[in-house]
């Protein structure tokens, strides 16, 4: 049994990165909600409390059941989770004078703790608390203070319990990789959890969970669903069948790329070119949501008629990972947004649901994807909209719209790999703008096009600021786009970041 920590989510921004930080130094974990501690699960080895939007005193703050954990396990409670130990047992927390965010020191660090041992006073930590400790119960021990905090971390005796307000998961806490390591280690945890443990023992689970059953996957092209698709056909090869639908809004030539690379890897694809139907069902639509939903339901379509032709499927397999799960659940256990991969065909399809890549980041898919082979041009893909450039052509969609966008697209992409920007961006793509101007070429007026072309620098999506590309690139691609490009006289830059503009335009 797979060992791991577990991490009680009170709602915290930063818990996924604790998780995330944890997981760096090849240790395994959860993330759950704060009610749900696996009771009786014995494979955890401690746990960890996130933070939280709420304090402690609010009425409808949230609490869980410590006599579940508490003394039996290594606990560590990070600002939030230090704050409610000592507040349920009779310590005060109460609103800081001056609220503590950024940057802080440590100092009066207590010699020959456990968790604090190699981090020297003066250490940089990560503060984000308007709550702080004033006092602690009777048998709790300061061993680390701030300027401003008194009780920036405790430890209390007899137990392996500590808490801490500064935020170790935090790049700027210069120090937290060794507090979370010296944690990890009081856990008694092995640390033998890297992509390569992750194949061997997913393959294995697949062959016993799968046996003898057909499975369909759709791909997508990109990162996950060809992960998904490696792994499971490493376990049961040609009872795997994958179909990869194009929509007519792919870029120019992935469609056949994408094939052709799948073929090299061995796996059965079948590939479904349905430009026709998704043009007819999205002509004169210019709504973005409608043009989201008619995509989808398209894709749904296609993908269910051709997996219906196929004999004696059993399973439906898709490339959901951890953030996906996450994310579909609040800390309440309530749905608030539904997995994103193929909505609606396990129920419509009557198939059972197997995701092989349903506890990985994002990083780590593309770690064990290298483990598994694959290749980097693969494993190296920006992420593209599910939607593809339907939410990249604002307004209506047409064959004409789509082959100029493709062109730009494919200009844009290739110049950032031929001039190596294409790795130090997040993301990237040209957006067909709905509007025409007025330009010049050769000794004639025209009224053409306008591109705008957009590239960030992100880590997980949830927040980018656009990539500061050379002046001479821009030019270059600019110029390259007009000249080539047949309908296009314009070419902007989108300098916008996220907030409060999104990564995409629709």
């Amino acid at each position: 049994m797979q060992e791991k920590i577990i991490i009680l989510d009170f709602g915290s921004q930063t818990t996924q990165l604790i998780g995330r930080r944890v997981r760096e130094m090849n240790t395994y974990c959860e993330i759950v909600p704060y009610n749900k501690f696996p009771v009786g699960d014995s494979s955890v080895k401690g746990v960890i409390l996130s933070g939280s939007p709420h304090s402690v005193y609010d009425e409808k703050s949230f609490r869980t059941n410590f006599s579940d954990f508490k003394g039996k396990l290594p606990v560590l409670g990070i600002c939030y989770g230090a704050q409610l130990m000592v507040h349920e047992q009779g310590g005060k927390v109460e609103a800081a004078g001056m609220r503590e965010y950024g940057r802080a020191h440590l100092q009066n660090i207590s010699t020959g703790d456990e968790l604090l041992k190699g981090i020297p006073n003066g250490s940089q930590a990560w503060m984000s608390h308007g709550d702080t400790i004033i006092s602690l119960p009777e048998n709790y021990r300061t061993i680390a203070a701030t300027k401003e905090v008194p009780n920036a971390a405790y430890k209390i005796e007899g137990e392996q319990t500590w808490g801490v307000q500064l935020h170790p998961e935090v790049f700027h806490s210069e120090d937290g990789p060794t507090l979370l390591q010296n944690f990890i280690r009081i856990c008694g945890c092995q640390q033998d959890w890297t992509p390569a443990s992750f194949v061997e023992t997913t393959i294995a689970s697949l062959k016993q969970q799968l046996g003898n059953g057909k499975v369909v996957l759709a791909l997508s092209g990109g990162v996950d669903s060809s992960v998904a698709a490696v792994l499971l056909h490493r376990a049961i090869g040609k009872n795997l069948t994958c179909i990869f639908v194009d929509n007519g809004l792919l870029r120019k030539n992935e469609f056949e790329s994408v094939l052709d690379g799948y073929a090299h890897m061995g796996l059965n694809v079948l590939g479904i070119n349905a430009k026709e139907r998704f043009y007819s069902e999205l002509k004169g639509v210019t709504d973005p949501e409608r043009k989201r939903k008619i995509i989808g339901k398209g894709f749904i379509d296609v993908f269910d008629e051709e997996a219906h032709k196929l004999k004696d499927i059993k399973w439906l397999a898709q490339g959901t990972i951890y953030p996906d799960i996450i994310e579909s659940l609040s800390i309440t256990g309530t749905t608030i947004k539904s997995h994103h991969n193929v909505g609606g065909l396990p129920d419509k399809m009557n198939l059972k649901v197997v995701e092989p890549l349903r506890l990985l980041f994002k990083d780590e898919v593309r770690r064990v994807g290298r483990e598994l082979g694959i290749s980097d041009t693969l494993i190296g893909r920006h992420p593209f909209p599910g939607p593809g450039l339907g939410v990249r052509i604002l307004g209506s969609i047409t064959p004409e719209k789509v082959r100029i966008l493709q062109e730009a697209d494919h200009i844009f992409i290739q110049g950032l790999r031929s001039s190596e920007l294409y790795h130090k961006v997040w993301q990237a793509g040209a957006i067909l703008l709905p509007v025409q101007s007025v330009g010049v070429m050769g000794d004639e007026r025209t009224y053409e096009n306008a591109v705008a072309l957009r590239a960030v620098m992100s880590t997980d999506g949830m927040t980018a600021d656009w990539a500061q590309l050379p002046y001479e690139f821009l030019a270059r691609i600019s110029n390259e786009i007009i000249n080539r490009v047949k309908g296009v006289n314009r070419v902007v830059y989108d300098i916008s970041s996220k907030p409060p503009a999104t990564i995409e335009w629709e």
